[in-house]
């Protein structure tokens, strides 16, 4: 059999990382096999301050979907590449502050689905499904999104950590715009990214990744607003994600594995580097 006719064997789960379950390890998850931990390990020396980036995400995500079910008055959710289930994911912030919430998560890793299916078995207001997110059309035709999600009214996209994993040949202003470009007025964008301020530590960071299996493309600061003209950013703006509404006492996150502890901090040093979004809303 040549090359050319070979058929195409699925990897297995552990065959190359995923960002879900190296994501999940830096949030004190237990989900990962021993090439994320190694995935991570190897990256961390260069780029240190990915666990600090994974955690202000995190927390970025309680802070936005308090504001948008508390403040804004959303009552429905789609968060596109949700991750592996860990603590305060959106469904139980959101009904924190609006038990009436609806919540929809997407994600293309199928131990996200199963992990997610098994917490959601008995909510009726919740579902996960797997989807592409670059694929926003076969999204909005889920029947399981149309069961939820009523788009003659307000929704919340929430976009958290996954910008980056949008390569330049996926479109991402498409990706990002398609559903809130058709939402009902009052409907919020929400996002976050890595970004790098010098664009050749940038670049050195994206070829890292991405040779590693793992789509990926550091972008600057000013190349993911260019995707987001013609929305109203909520106060504070688009800025480090450390910088979006503070609070310094809402629910701690889980402690980091042995292995991960030196790296805390280290986003603290201005190195240029971190986790950059915030919400907006549409007019």
């Amino acid at each position: 059999m040549t090359p050319e006719n070979r058929p195409e064997i699925p990897l297995r789960l552990n065959d190359r990382p995923t960002s879900a379950r190296a994501y999940g390890w830096m949030l004190g998850g237990k989900d990962n096999y021993e090439i994320d931990r190694d995935f991570l390990l190897g990256t961390l020396p260069s780029f240190p301050e990915c666990v600090d980036i994974a955690r202000q995400n995190r927390r970025f995500l309680f802070r936005a979907v308090r504001y948008l079910a508390r403040e804004a008055g959303i009552r429905q959710f789609i968060d596109m590449g949700c991750g592996l289930p860990t603590d305060d994911n959106v469904h139980q912030v959101a009904r924190r502050f609006a038990p009436d919430a609806r919540v929809v998560y997407v994600d293309i890793d199928p131990i996200v689905l199963a992990h997610g299916r098994a917490l959601l078995a008995d909510d009726a207001g919740t579902t996960v499904i797997t989807g592409d997110m670059r694929d926003q059309q076969a999204l909005l035709d889920h029947p399981e999104v149309r069961r939820l999600i009523d788009f003659g009214e307000p929704v919340a996209v929430l976009f958290l950590s996954v910008v980056h994993h949008l390569t330049d040949a996926d479109q991402p202003r498409r990706v990002l715009r398609s559903i809130i470009d058709q939402a009902a007025p009052g409907s919020h964008l929400c996002l976050s990214q890595v970004v790098a301020d010098d664009p050749v530590r940038g670049a050195g960071m994206t070829a890292h990744i991405t040779d590693q299996g793992i789509p990926w493309r550091t972008r600057t600061p000013a190349e993911v607003d260019a995707f987001l003209d013609g929305l109203d950013p909520v106060e504070p703006g688009l800025v480090n994600l450390d910088h979006w509404r503070p609070d310094a006492d809402q629910p701690p996150l889980a402690p980091v594995a042995a292995e991960l502890r030196p790296y805390l901090g280290a986003g603290l040093r201005d190195t240029g580097i971190y986790e950059y979004g915030g919400v907006l809303r549409k007019g």
